[in-house]
Formats: C-alpha cells, sequence, structure tokens
C-alpha cells in the first residue's frame, strides 16, 4: 500500500524510526521499495553522484525532473521526496512552479534546504497543497563544505528556532544534517514533524543515507556513514573478470548462443 504523509507522521507517534534513502534511478528505487523502504528522497546530490558535477548547485531542475520521474515510475508503496534544487525556491512565483513541476513528477513531497529564513516559503508552498520538507543544519547548498552545525548556544538556539518555526510554516518532516546528537534529540523532542537524521546521531525520528555511501560505491567515507556492502570493490573484480572473459573468448560460450 502507498505510503503517505500520515504513515510517516504516525511512525513518529509511534517511535518506530523512519528508514530513507537516497537514491536516483529507476533499477535501484525499485529494490527499495520491494525492501519495504518507508521513504526515498530524490536528493540534489545527485550532481555529485551521478552526473559528475563538482557541487550539488550544478543541479538544474531538468536534472531533478528526470530523476524524480524515473524513481516514481519504480515505486509502488514508498513515500517519494524530491529536492528542491539550489535556487529554485528562492522567491514564491519560482517555489511554486518548480513545486508543481516536481508533484508532477510524481513526487509526494518537495524538500527546501535552509533553516527559519525558508519559512514563509515552506508556509506558501503548503498553503497551496504540497507537503514539505525542510532541511536544515548543514546545507549542502549554502556551505561551501560539510560542517557541524549547533556546536554552541547560539547556534543550537537558532536552529531550533528554525525547527520551530518551519514546523509552525506548515513543513512536515525535518532533515537534520550534521547537528550533534544532544541537539537532535531536544530538537526531535520538541517539534511535532518527524526529524530525518544524517550525520545527526540516533536520537532523531529516523535516518537517511545516500545509497552510494550505503552500498560502498563512494570512494569517501564519511564519519556519518556505515557501508552496508562493499559494491565498489565487487563491480570492479565483476568488471575485471568480464574483460578477461571477452579476450579470452571464454564469453559467450555455447549457452550464451544460438545455432
Amino acid at each position: 500500500m502507498k505510503k503517505t504523509i500520515n504513515h510517516i507522521a504516525q511512525k513518529k507517534r509511534t517511535g518506530c524510526p523512519v528508514t530513507m534513502v537516497t537514491a536516483y534511478d529507476f533499477p535501484t528505487a525499485q529494490v527499495l521499495d520491494e525492501a519495504g523502504i518507508d521513504s526515498i528522497l530524490v536528493g540534489d546530490s545527485v550532481g555529485t553522484n551521478c552526473l559528475g558535477y563538482k557541487s550539488e548547485r550544478e543541479v538544474t531542475m531538468d536534472d531533478m525532473a528526470h530523476h524524480t520521474s524515473a524513481v516514481c515510475r519504480a515505486v509502488r508503496d514508498a513515500f517519494v521526496l524530491a529536492d528542491m534544487p539550489y535556487g529554485s525556491a528562492d522567491d514564491a512565483e519560482n517555489a511554486l512552479v518548480n513545486a508543481e513541476r516536481l508533484k508532477k513528477c510524481g513526487a509526494d513531497c518537495v524538500k527546501i534546504e535552509g533553516w527559519g529564513e525558508k519559512a514563509e516559503i515552506v508556509r506558501l508552498l503548503t498553503e497551496n497543497g504540497f507537503t514539505v520538507c525542510a532541511h536544515i543544519g548543514y546545507n549542502p547548498q549554502r556551505h561551501n563544505r560539510p560542517q557541524l552545525f549547533g556546536k554552541d548556544a547560539g547556534q543550537s538556539a537558532e536552529l531550533l528556532d528554525g525547527a520551530l518555526a518551519l514546523c509552525d510554516a506548515g513543513a512536515k518532516i525535518i532533515v537534520l544534517e550534521m547537528v550533534p546528537n544532544s541537539l537532535s534529540r531536544k530538537i526531535s523532542a520538541e517539534i511535532p514533524a518527524p526529524t530525518i537524521g544524517i550525520g545527526s546521531g540516533n536520537a532523531c525520528d529516523g535516518q537517511v543515507l545516500v545509497v552510494n555511501d550505503l552500498l560502498g560505491m563512494s570512494r569517501r567515507l564519511f564519519k556519518h556513514v556505515h557501508r552496508f556492502a562493499n559494491q565498489r570493490e565487487k563491480m570492479f573484480e565483476a568488471f575485471k573478470d568480464y574483460i578477461d572473459a571477452v579476450k579470452s573468448r571464454e564469453f559467450p560460450g555455447d549457452e550464451h548462443s544460438w545455432k
């Protein structure tokens, strides 16, 4: 059965962690859906993980629409979020047009980076019928390098106030990225929306990892990542075996050929 925002909200109420993975293509989304994932995020990290861009800021609405459509064609049950890329939600007119485009691609929810300053955009989208996920802490579109946020009292208060303002504006989910565990616990306890952590400890209402990191496809291992597989090494070995088999004429064999 297709999961809705109510399903995600209910998991917070019952204390059952929300499972989310960032993915970008049809076959990966299909396997995630079959595995029973709660939610799939089509992230703007598609730029650096799949498209060879140097930064998420290079990702366009065309990129996001293309990959959101691919994921949504695969999904039967999971709740699908799609990132609003850099500059796509800076003003009311563009935010509405671009959110509508992602919704037409099949997204159940749009995600916006930014702290409390994005509250009015969130409010506008909510009032126009969109389900919105906010994203605070480290924002790749905004900050030049990954870093921890909320290390001092002033910044901690800013993050908590921002989360409260975003929820008041209508945000149904809040992503907390690279926030200390104690602050994530406090925010999760004080806001009604489920919090989804990445690099923010286990006190959040759910967790998200990028599929490339989860499967061991990325060369770099971040502190917050656990590699649940070493797919890069397995792919390398398979490719080498294929190359050797073709060169030696062991492949294709009679069983792969028609007579």
